[in-house]
């Protein structure tokens, strides 16, 4: 690769020298990258690998990270989530040599801010550099003067510090909000907290439940209806959508909507007036619309079961919030959070913890996410009434079956020659399938041996294996292995 000569961005606004890291096996485009970043006042640090970028990553503070997709070591898009979830959180530029529309898409879905194709000009070059660290700029400039209230959001995860910069810039605006996630993840938790940080934190915030609506009466309870409008309306009524007026409007579980009650929603949604049902006149509203779904709306819409220009209009702003499987660090927080709660709730003496406890809760799943953690520790706190420490013991039943269970079963088929049994033509696994379960056992092995020799220090083990803490511990979740320590 080369880096064309350009015109250089004239009127370029005087900046704080911010810090890149440019991650290429090529030293030449490495060399000519950092060169052109030192032009425009900015420090730059080479790295010719996945290993030398996540040392660098962890013990430096980055601004912005360019880096290559193929490398000696992996892919630079599957370390693109660790790089962005590092302690200084650095706007990352993918770059490829190579045309790949579906990486293009996968680095944009994982918060790259730019995906490039090489050869690169000086200029191109210039120009996004100067938007990435300018936009980097604004947002934590912003950042500094929010203080969120979190109504709740317990937890200090990546995958959650990414929800409440969405949930802060959601906040700062009118726009719509599309919330989605697995049942017990929090949508309305999320959405009752964008309301108390918005301007509107002093007006109503108002839930429907679009999956309880009675058939008969969804346009009643949306838009109201006048005195004598139906059978039993003996007055008149304001709808849900009016009592929303200045504050905000919640609709949760929208996948559940019928279509005509989407097209009537549609056209409320673009002019912010409604006829109640009987009526004469349109009112207006001046809501603010939050919606929520646990169901893949985009399959719906392509199905059309659910109208894609509403879909449009709904996700001004998508928040997608992790299942609590994909955020295990924060199940401590949770738990104690809300142990303590449950002890006050039931006057009970504050609870201690066996050793043993929090590794339970890390051993399973949680498929009902926070929703079923806090019901569970809810349940360990009434059963352990007076007793000063919760053991795994006072956990539901169906948590402490599965537990024992997935401790018995083999986490990965055996090999064809394990058991000295010759395997006949049907029971042989796919070679790929072979594969996937030998490297298995082989990293899980690695890892068990990194733990013991580290003695669970997770910062020495990082630096042995050359993997960033968010890695290693999605990979020691992967393999239920617990740090030692």
């Amino acid at each position: 690769m080369h880096i064309e000569r350009g015109s250089e961005a004239e009127g370029r606004s005087e900046r704080v020298m911010s810090r890149i890291l440019v991650v290429d096996d090529d030293p030449l485009v490495s060399k000519s990258i950092a060169q052109a970043a030192q032009r425009f006042g900015h420090q730059a640090v080479s790295a010719p690998n996945i290993a030398g970028a996540m040392t660098h990553i962890r013990d430096e503070p980055f601004d912005l990270v360019m880096c290559d997709v193929r490398l000696p070591d992996g892919s630079g898009l599957d370390i693109l989530p660790d790089l962005k979830n590092s302690p200084s959180q650095p706007e990352v530029i993918i770059m490829t040599g190579f045309g790949d529309p579906d990486g293009a898409e996968l680095a944009i879905k994982n918060g790259a801010w730019d995906y490039l194709q090489k050869p690169l000009s000086l200029k191109d070059l210039a120009l996004t550099l100067e938007r990435a660290l300018e936009y980097r700029e604004k947002k934590q400039a912003a950042r500094k003067t929010v203080a969120l209230k979190r109504q709740g959001i317990v937890g200090n995860s990546p995958a959650l510090r990414a929800c409440l910069d969405v949930l802060a810039q959601a906040s700062t605006s009118d726009a719509n909000v599309l919330i989605t996630g697995e049942t017990g993840t929090g949508k309305e938790l999320f959405a009752w907290a964008i309301h108390e940080n918005s301007a509107r934190s002093d007006r109503n915030f108002v839930v429907v439940d679009c999956a309880a609506l009675p058939e008969t009466l969804v346009e009643s309870t949306l838009f109201g209806h006048v005195r004598g409008a139906f059978t039993g309306a003996d007055k008149a009524r304001d709808g849900l959508t009016k009592q929303a007026d200045g504050g905000t409007l919640f609709l949760d579980e929208i996948g559940e909507l019928s279509l005509s009650i989407q097209k009537a929603f549609l056209r409320v949604l673009q002019e912010r007036r409604f006829r109640p049902v009987g009526g004469s006149q349109e009112v207006s509203s001046d809501f603010r619309l939050i919606a929520a779904t646990n169901r893949d709306i985009e399959g719906l819409a392509r199905k059309e079961a659910f109208r894609e220009d509403l879909l449009y209009r709904l996700r001004t702003l998508s928040l997608d919030l992790p299942p609590l499987r994909d955020c295990r660090e924060d199940i401590k927080d949770l738990s104690l959070h809300y142990v303590a709660k449950f002890c006050a709730q039931y006057d009970v003496p504050m609870k201690g913890f066996s050793s043993d406890f929090f590794d339970a809760l890390d051993e399973y799943d949680w498929p009902g996410n926070v929703r079923e953690l806090i019901q569970a520790l809810e349940k360990a706190v009434v059963t352990a009434k007076d007793e000063p420490v919760l053991y795994p013991k006072h956990l539901p039943q169906h948590v402490r079956i599965h537990i024992a269970r997935a401790a018995l079963e083999p986490k990965s088929p055996e090999e064809p020659g394990d058991t000295g049994k010759v395997m006949g033509a049907d029971e042989l696994p796919t070679l790929e399938k072979a594969r996937e379960a030998g490297l298995a056992r082989i990293e899980r092995e690695y890892l068990v041996q990194l733990n013991k020799s580290t003695n669970g220090d997770i910062k020495e083990a990082c630096r042995i294996s050359g993997l960033s803490r968010s890695r290693l511990y999605a990979l020691y979740n992967k393999h239920y292995i617990l740090p030692t320590r």
